[in-house]
């Protein structure tokens, strides 16, 4: 699963490379042919436009994949590998679940609302703009499903903290001395 995971990260990152590049060259054709030339494209700032918002999507999702996003951690870092830090990594995931959930089930409405929608200068479905919404929640589900699996072996592997301490002292008694601490 994590082999999967790590080949979609290396293909989301270079579709959003490779879209953000063409957006630059779009753009700068865009500013070139119009004032240079006196002529403009009708196409290419729409579709300067619908790649950003593949961009922002799927680097969200990719982001996301990668444990990137911004997030207060004063407290779940605090109580890391305690009971309490478990349930507070839970509680954020749980809210994470519900907002990808909102995001999905908006997302596949908005897309087959506009089915019959076209897109002025392209011509094409705006269901194609639209549809990266479900997909990047999708996207983004996978990966926090990965996070949540990762949290419940960490409590199946936690031991009590005393006990833990317990063990470190354990072994720092019964350890050899290193040549460096000669």
């Amino acid at each position: 699963m994590e082999k999967l995971l790590k080949s979609l990260n290396k293909v989301l990152f270079w579709i959003s490379v490779s879209s953000m590049a063409v957006m630059l060259v779009l753009i700068f054709l865009q500013v070139i042919t119009r004032y240079i030339f006196n002529h403009t494209f009708e196409w290419s700032e729409e579709l300067a436009r619908f790649l950003f918002v593949w961009v922002v999507f799927l680097g969200s999702a990719l982001i996301m994949g990668e444990g990137g996003h911004l997030a207060v951690q004063l407290l779940p870092r605090k109580f890391a590998g305690t009971p309490l830090g478990h349930a507070m990594n839970l509680f954020i995931n749980a809210c994470s679940y519900a907002f990808i959930l909102l995001l999905l089930i908006q997302g596949s409405k908005m897309t087959s609302v506009m089915t019959f929608q076209t897109a002025p200068g392209l011509g094409i479905s705006m269901s194609w703009v639209y549809a990266v919404i479900p997909l990047s929640a999708c996207l983004m589900m996978l990966y926090l499903i990965r996070d949540t699996v990762e949290i419940f072996r960490k409590m199946r592997s936690t031991e009590d903290p005393q006990d833990a301490a317990a063990n470190a002292d354990a072994l720092s008694v019964s350890e050899p001395a290193s040549k460096n601490d000669e």
